[in-house]
């Protein structure tokens, strides 16, 4: 689900793009279920979907799109079909072509027909798309594909959700609580049988049904953010057919599903991904370049980190009062603060919009500006367009709810939130309670998959992790380079959330790696092109000039 932090619906690991826009393997089998234990690779008898590609029409000229045919139930590989919404971006050197690259963007409930509609041309180098062609498919349950949809009209969904982005006091927890029980009813009456069928290892199965629709022999993939979970997956689910597996905003993938020790029995997958660390060190960073860039910041005068402190601790005791356009004025309140600081950290081009909407909300000088501001970050964040029927929370929950071993009561979400809150301030309740839905989700997966995520692939998996990065950590790229049994990890020290589009020098790295599948030497660390709040010469510094900028659990060498 896209990350929307002006409403009351919930962020997704998924990327920021432009326009459009996260040890032991297992808990012990004994306490898992047995379907768990059973092999990753049902459906063997599955028919190969066979694909008619047709221009898509005037909305994405160049584009190729098709539907394919795939078993609603992997067990029953014969019965109940869905159908899966595709994309394609032909080769632009057919003769030369060495095959196709499939896409996830993430969310989980993500649309990856539009992710690649709107990112494609400018993917990769044109080596890269000259050699391949780029693919992309709306997961099954979401969007275009056969979609999981609990209510009639997108006001009704928005309408059951709590009216505040996230709970912060315990009467708002109860509310928010209440809202989940509401959401997840509605599920179970509307949602039809696609509700128990939206694993992630069932999208892994979809996907190498897809590789064979389009003839290659073995699968050239790249996922970011939640799309890491799924190339993880898939790696670990079909070794053998990995030709080049990139992961880019990376999820622990053992930390996703199960955990370490006995942890999932009391703690949720959202709160053992530790996301709040993530975003309250890339919300240090913006506050340090920020003070650094002086006038190029709007909110460097003083000590940003003081000002920024002091006023969600206003915000706390007071919400400000803004314009509505209409007359009258609406609260912003210490979550609309945190939610609307969130979803700028995710893409640093909108960094400057955010210097300047604190700076307007810290004087409060000029309402009216800063109603106006905060209208321009919506829209440079790409908010506010929506489908004939969005997804609100299904596309996410739908997933999200059936990949991981969790607890079943929503008090362990509560503990889980107010603990990271005092760890990582701010960050803590937003990132865990955007999953507590799944204490009371109607659906169950018995074909998901948990691992082991360390089977030998046929050959490497790219493993990319950015160092600020506050949706998927980097140390969870850190830990599951070393979790993969041919994981190679690149870094990129820069900001927001995954490497897309920000260093050419990772760019160089993947594309190299896609066509000739080697990957860079162990230890690369790649730099930004262009570093926030910088003059014309700072711009263009990037790698070991920064080294400064680690956050303190990352300096000096040290990886959690």
């Amino acid at each position: 689900m896209t990350i929307r932090p002006f409403a009351s619906t919930r962020p997704g690991r998924r990327p920021g793009i432009p326009a459009l826009v996260a040890a032991s393997l297992l808990v012990s089998l004994l306490a898992l279920p047995a379907a768990a234990r059973e092999p990753a690779t049902r459906g063997g008898g599955a028919a190969v979907p066979k694909l008619a590609w047709a221009p898509c029409g005037d909305e994405a000229p160049g584009f190729q799109c098709a539907t394919a045919k795939v078993p609603l139930d992997y067990d029953h590989p014969r019965g109940a079909r869905i159908t899966l919404a595709l994309t394609r971006l032909p080769a632009t050197n057919p003769r030369a072509r060495i095959g196709s690259i499939f896409f996830n963007p993430g969310g989980p409930g993500g649309s990856g027909v539009d992710f690649l509609q709107a990112a494609g041309p400018d993917l990769y180098s044109s080596r890269v798309r000259a050699r391949f062609d780029l693919v992309s498919f709306d997961p099954r349950g979401v969007a275009r594909s056969t979609p999981l949809q609990c209510f009639d009209t997108t006001d009704d969904a928005l309408a059951a959700l709590a009216p505040f982005p996230f709970p912060v006091t315990r009467p708002e927890e109860r509310a928010w609580v209440k809202a989940d029980r509401a959401y997840a009813a509605a599920c179970a009456r509307n949602g039809g049988p696609i509700i128990d069928h939206m694993s992630t290892a069932n999208v892994a199965r979809d996907m190498d049904l897809l590789r064979q629709a389009v003839g290659d022999r073995k699968m050239t993939y790249v996922g970011y953010s939640y799309g890491t979970a799924l190339g993880s997956t898939y790696a670990n689910m079909f070794p053998d057919k990995v030709r080049a597996v990139v992961i880019d905003g990376v999820i622990d993938p053992v930390s996703y599903t199960t955990g370490r020790g006995g942890e999932a029995r009391t703690v949720p997958s959202d709160a053992r991904l530790r996301s709040e660390q993530g975003a309250y060190d890339t919300l240090q960073a913006f506050l340090r370049l920020c003070d650094r860039g002086g006038p190029n910041c709007a909110f460097s005068a003083g000590n940003p980190k003081r000002r920024y402190d002091r006023l969600a601790r206003r915000l706390l005791e007071e919400p400000a009062q803004l314009p509505d356009g209409q007359g009258g004025t609406v609260p912003f309140t210490y979550a609309d603060l945190v939610s609307t600081t969130l979803g700028a950290l995710y893409d640093p081009s909108a960094w400057p919009d955010l210097a300047e909407l604190l700076q307007q909300l810290d004087s409060l000088t000029d309402t009216a500006r800063a109603a106006k501001t905060l209208r321009v970050l919506r829209q440079h964040l790409g908010l506010g367009a929506r489908a004939p029927y969005e997804q609100v929370l299904e596309g996410f929950a739908g997933v999200w709810c059936l990949d991981p071993v969790n607890p079943d009561r929503s008090s362990a979400w509560a503990r889980a939130a107010r603990r990271a809150d005092r760890r990582d301030p701010y960050f803590g309740r937003q990132w865990i309670w955007i999953g507590s839905i799944c204490a009371v989700w109607p659906g169950r997966d018995t074909d998901r998959y948990l691992g082991p995520f360390n089977r030998r692939t046929a050959n490497d998996v790219l493993v990319v992790g950015n160092v600020f990065d506050p949706a998927t950590r980097y140390q969870d790229a850190v830990s599951t380079a070393g979790i993969l049994a041919r994981g190679r990890l690149l870094t990129v020290k820069g900001y927001g959330h995954t490497s897309l589009f920000k260093s050419s020098c990772a760019d160089r790295y993947v594309s190299r790696y896609l066509l000739t599948g080697r990957v860079p030497p162990a230890g690369t660390v790649c730099g930004i092109d262009v570093v926030p709040f910088a003059g014309p010469a700072a711009a263009a510094a990037t790698g070991a000039a920064h080294a400064h900028l680690l956050p303190p659990a990352l300096a000096g060498g040290q990886r959690r």
